[in-house]
């Protein structure tokens, strides 16, 4: 049976649109992801592209942008469990070239805000939630990698803390195209409105 049907008939695929006020939250693009030299890299020159594109209108109407970098402790106890299923994660270590942002992103440091986290959720023992509450978001765009892990968790998290997930298409990227597909279906469906960067009614 279509996969569309079956969806359309559980009357998903519903649109939530935007609040009142947005924020932009880029995820893990830094070199350790961005570089196809090390061993979790893959070629996201689409992503960065069109993620600075939304970076850039941000800019234009003062909406603040938050980069999230996944980094651990050298002897990365601070990665748990995670770290024994996905091993070349814990090369990820603070100030390792890796963990650092792509240069080829719009990353202003006096001006944007830089969350750590270690985990696939940005919302998992961060401060993010209390950050966005501060500011009185309501809408969470989320762009960066992987479509699968991190953008999926942090998707799935913002709709339960009762922020509004939206996802640029072209603005998120996985190693490959079979789960990122994948994810972004299931996203739209249930947690989230997966929409084009050049997506109406944005920025607010």
């Amino acid at each position: 049976m279509n996969k569309n049907y079956i969806y359309k008939k559980a009357n998903l695929n519903n649109r939530l649109g935007f609040g009142k006020k947005n924020a932009v939250l880029a995820i893990d693009l830094i070199k350790g992801f961005t570089e196809k030299c090390y061993p979790l890299g893959c070629d996201l020159k689409n992503v960065i592209e069109a993620t600075n594109k939304i970076i850039g209108i941000s800019r234009e109407k003062e909406i603040p942008v938050i980069f999230a970098v996944i980094s651990y402790n050298p002897n990365t106890l601070d990665g748990g469990i995670w770290i024994r299923k996905a091993p070349a994660q814990g090369e990820f270590v603070e100030g390792s070239e890796l963990v650092k942002i792509d240069p080829r992103v719009d990353f202003q440091p006096d001006k944007d805000t830089v969350l750590i986290k270690k985990y696939a959720s940005c919302f998992f023992g961060t401060s993010l939630a209390s950050t966005l509450n501060a500011l009185r978001i309501d809408t969470l765009v989320i762009t960066g990698v992987s479509t699968s892990g991190c953008v999926r968790a942090t998707a799935v998290d913002a709709i339960q803390y009762g922020f509004i997930p939206v996802i640029p298409r072209e603005a998120v990227g996985d190693r490959a195209s079979e789960p990122h597909e994948a994810s972004l279906f299931d996203i739209d469906a249930k947690y989230g409105d997966v929409v084009s960067p050049d997506f109406a009614g944005y920025p607010q």
